[in-house]
């Protein structure tokens, strides 16, 4: 199974090389996998089908470089409210950006969301474990769960780690 984001230039078959059918793929905006507790969305319940009806054994969650989901986040003013549908989707990356606040904010904006577009990974990963289903699967080996940057600017896909529990799939102190 592979969740990406929505954005055109990211195609999850030409850049992870397989054919239509080969993979569940799951597109929407910045590529983010919302909690357990959140309630409902369409990726929850691609989720619950791949991993409980198809009994994947892989779940990739693939980021990008000059990802507009994840700059929308970045620009979230939190004493605006707003009930755009944007603004409600991709506050579930807000973990990510407070992450990134707080270790990258002496840096630019673009290189913030540089920063963003790779713990906001991490957190798509950690939010992966909080599904009992998927949790129970990793513990006893049936699901690997992995993390992959997409950079644009020269067309590699850096991967990280199976994870059969909570670790970044990139050192945070080595983040850009």
């Amino acid at each position: 199974m592979v969740i990406t984001c929505a954005d055109s230039r990211v195609c999850p078959s030409s850049i992870l090389g397989f054919q239509p059918g080969e993979a569940f793929v799951v597109r929407n905006v910045a590529n983010l996998v919302p909690p357990h507790e959140n309630g409902p969305t369409e990726t929850n319940a691609a989720l619950e089908f791949a991993v409980n009806s198809l009994e994947v054994k892989n779940v990739l969650v693939v980021g990008h470089s000059c990802c507009g989901g994840i700059k929308a986040l970045m620009s979230l003013q939190d004493e605006v409210i707003s009930s755009g549908f944007i603004r409600n989707w991709v506050v579930v990356g807000k973990p990510a950006r407070l992450q990134t606040n707080a270790a990258a904010s002496d840096l630019s904006f673009d290189q913030q969301c540089k920063h963003c577009e790779k713990e906001s990974i991490n957190r798509s990963l950690m939010n992966l474990l909080t599904y009992p289903w998927i949790e129970e699967r990793v513990i006893r080996g049936k699901l690997s769960i992995h993390g992959g940057y997409y950079d644009f600017t020269d067309c590699t896909l850096r991967s990280g780690h199976s994870i059969t529990r909570v670790v970044p799939w990139y050192p945070r102190a080595h983040a850009l």
